[in-house]
């Protein structure tokens, strides 16, 4: 790496020193800093974390690191469905009693839910935890078509009440509970680059499991990001060249298992009928934050690739690539080839 720098000699002549004095003169400099990619990882919120970013100082980097990093940890003590001492768990607990006030994260992200549910006319709902908290997919275990039939009423994302005056939460209904995997990571995302960038860092990548958030440039070349074959722990369908931009996906392999009728359980439930949603392996949301590209990727998700497409058209700057049952790719108009 070319750095400006001068040895001894022109120094000595360009201050005009004795070169038998430099020496002294030398040790009283500041050591020059080694400019550099950094690169942490970690594992928070049940997924792993991946940091890198250009920095001047190892010493710098290391401390940046350790406060973006932390975010997870304390995004995950606020709004973890497997705390039992997390802010989520509390509200879950109490809401049904009254409006309960929360935390000003807790209530943006709970905001964002509220806004992609009533776009994407339900299919986001936050609320899927009143039947999603039945499965276990470390366990294999997944609830009976009884038990999913006597709390599938309380998947109602209207019956969470927002009060933006009071930040409270109230449900109107007992059994309703909400659980946060599908745009906490996101938030969280979101939350390290903020840090990044108020430590005056201008080129990163952060990621949490399939939600990622791009600062700058790769110092002069975009980044390049994979769209995962759903079905390979190791290639990619695609390869982006991206700066500055969000970008996340849900897929069917995250976190699943196999049936004793070979049917794929995975974690991602369609709000109507509290079971897997079927006809979809992956979706990838484009945008310009996680916060946003972490809810619409569970959304559209859920819709399918017609009515997803449909509502992602729709909106300015997001873009969307879909992998159907069919392992057919389906993208926005946005991501097509320019025509020769």
């Amino acid at each position: 790496m070319h750095q400006n720098r001068c040895n001894a000699f022109t120094i000595c002549r360009f201050i005009g020193l004795n070169p038998s004095v430099f020496l002294l003169f030398f040790v009283l400099l500041p050591s020059v800093a080694q400019a550099d990619w950094f690169q942490y990882t970690d594992t928070a919120m049940t997924t792993p974390v991946e940091l890198e970013f250009w920095a001047t100082d190892k010493r710098a980097a290391d401390n940046i690191a350790e406060s973006v990093l932390a975010v997870f940890h304390q995004v995950d003590t606020d709004m973890s469905r497997y705390r039992e001492d997390s802010e989520l768990s509390g509200l879950n607990q109490l809401a049904a009693n009254g409006p309960v006030h929360v935390s000003s994260g807790l209530y943006q992200v709970l905001k964002k839910a509220e806004e992609v549910a009533v776009l994407s006319e339900g299919a986001f709902d936050i609320s899927f935890g009143s039947v999603g908290y039945l499965y276990d997919y470390r366990e294999r275990q997944q609830p009976s078509a009884e038990e999913i039939q006597s709390r599938l009423g309380h998947i109602n994302f209207q019956d969470i009440v927002l009060d933006d005056r009071a930040q409270t939460v109230f449900f109107r209904q007992q059994g309703l509970l909400i659980d946060l995997g599908g745009i906490a990571k996101g938030y969280a995302v979101d939350l390290g680059i903020e840090l990044l960038k108020a430590a005056g860092v201008s080129h990163a990548r952060l990621s949490a499991g399939g939600d990622l958030r791009l600062l700058g440039d790769r110092r002069g070349r975009p980044w390049l990001v994979g769209v995962r074959d759903p079905r390979s722990k190791t290639r990619n369908v695609v390869m982006l060249p991206l700066t500055d931009l969000a970008i996340s996906t849900s897929g069917d392999y995250e976190r699943f298992f196999i049936d004793d009728q070979g049917e794929r359980v995975h974690h991602i439930l369609s709000p109507g009928t509290g079971k897997s949603v079927r006809g979809v392996q992956s979706v990838t949301i484009i945008g310009s934050d996680a916060l946003t590209t972490d809810g619409l990727s569970t959304a559209v998700f859920v819709l399918g690739p017609e009515k997803g497409l449909e509502m992602i058209e729709k909106l300015p700057d997001i873009d969307a690539i879909i992998i159907d049952d069919q392992r057919m790719m389906h993208f926005t108009e946005g991501l097509a080839p320019p025509e020769s």
